[in-house]
């Protein structure tokens, strides 16, 4: 038989095989359901967290770029753990940071490129008789829309002079813009921030929401004129720029340092305050994924096994129905090959039928939640082949014990036995 005759028959036997397994599936549609709930529910799983890890991955790259490789937080507290009665203990231990500590820092450092104030508490702003509650009202030092990546849409940002005077003027986010201005310039009028007028010099670039909560309902101000409002004693916190990436652990050093110095920190003494990077962040990140991942993954491995296993039950309860059909289907030429492949076949395209329903769950869990809850799921491409290959991979190995089964009955007593 020559090359080209042989391979034509393996690929007539699989597709003869997959048809056989499509008609098996849909005569016994409630069975081979109630078999692939281990691996819908394992492909769900694996997949939603794959979507819920990926989105989260693009929010923490975003929170990154935003903090820049060479920036840092100086803060009260910054998250660093899972443990609750830490950040409780922090709070209680911590004092807020204070101007004069930003002046101290500013004068004293050597390997930042720039350092800016900044606070916020949460305010209404008003325009020719509407309102808006829960804004978040932000003293900053001149540079800190530059330090924090904000880019300016239209007028321009809060200059050093009015930082200095303490003037009553204002840089405002999109989602201000749109609900006092739509449609108009904004530059140039007046808003109230808590009944105290404030000039528009500036409206920001959209930015997005990020877990429901909008990156764009904010108005910026001269930090004295802040402090004038709010009081300086709360809510401070210092956002920095090494010279450069390479000087960014010299840059922490040495803030560090000077804000022990500063506070008279002894050297026995553990740190009240916090310093946050962008090698911070993304160091938590992966300590937080690689717990989401075992966890996911014991969840899934148990799914799958189970799923295997009443998969492989069926297929020998299929091999102990169709022994006779498997007798005529030998009797009439069908080869140990062509009876292995029939079931092997069936058995992968009922677990990958199963993880394919699996994703398309997954996939409406994640859009909803992506709706309702603004949490960043994203469902990568490769997240879906995955899903639905491993299930197949689970129906073929699970699958071989009967497949060899049916393959090794003898014609002649397969063709006696009775329905």
């Amino acid at each position: 038989m020559s090359t080209r005759t042989s391979k034509f028959r393996v690929s007539a036997s699989f597709w003869e095989a997959a048809r056989i397994a499509v008609d098996s599936l849909n005569k016994n549609k409630l069975r081979s359901f109630l078999t692939l709930l281990g691996i819908i529910l394992a492909t769900t799983t694996l997949i939603s967290v794959t979507a819920l890890v990926h989105g989260m991955n693009l929010y923490i790259a975003d929170k990154v770029s935003t903090m820049g490789s060479d920036g840092f937080r100086i803060d009260r507290v910054v998250f660093s753990g899972f443990d609750p009665k830490v950040i409780v203990r922090m709070l209680k231990r911590n004092p807020e940071i204070k101007p004069e500590e930003y002046e101290f820092i500013r004068e004293h450092v050597t390997e930042l490129k720039d350092i800016g104030m900044t606070a916020e508490a949460q305010g209404s702003v008003a325009h020719e008789g509407q309102t808006m509650d829960d804004v978040t009202i932000e003293g900053v030092t001149e540079n800190i829309p530059a330090l924090n990546n904000v880019q300016v849409d239209t007028g321009r940002i809060i200059s050093d002079a009015e930082v200095r005077r303490h003037a009553t003027v204002a840089f405002i986010g999109s989602d201000v813009k749109d609900k006092f201005f739509a449609g108009r310039e904004a530059v140039g009028y007046e808003i109230q921030l808590n009944g105290i007028p404030f000039h528009v010099i500036g409206v920001a670039q959209a930015l997005g929401s990020v877990f429901g909560r909008s990156q764009d309902s904010f108005v910026m101000i001269p930090i004295g004129a802040y402090f004038k409002m709010f009081g300086s004693q709360k809510g401070i916190s210092l956002v920095a720029k090494a010279i450069d990436q390479s000087h960014l652990m010299q840059a922490e050093d040495e803030a560090r340092v000077l804000l022990r110095i500063f506070r008279h920190l002894r050297p026995n003494e553990g740190e009240n305050f916090g310093i946050e990077s962008s090698d911070s962040l993304v160091s938590l990140w992966e300590r937080l994924t690689a717990a989401i991942a075992a966890v996911a993954v014991g969840i899934v491995s148990v799914f799958m096994v189970v799923g295997g296993i009443v998969i492989m039950n069926i297929m020998l309860a299929a091999v102990t129905e169709r022994t006779q059909e498997i007798g005529i289907r030998k009797s009439l030429g069908a080869r140990r090959v062509d009876i292995l492949n029939q079931f092997l076949v069936e058995s992968a395209a009922l677990a990958g039928t199963g993880g394919f329903i699996g994703v398309l769950i997954a996939w409406i869990i994640a859009a909803a939640i992506r709706r309702l809850a603004s949490v960043p799921m994203n469902l990568p491409v490769a997240s879906v082949l995955l899903g639905v290959g491993l299930s197949a991979t689970v129906g073929l190995f699970f699958g071989i014990y009967p497949a060899r089964q049916a393959s090794r009955l003898d014609p002649i007593e397969a063709l006696r036995s009775e329905r």
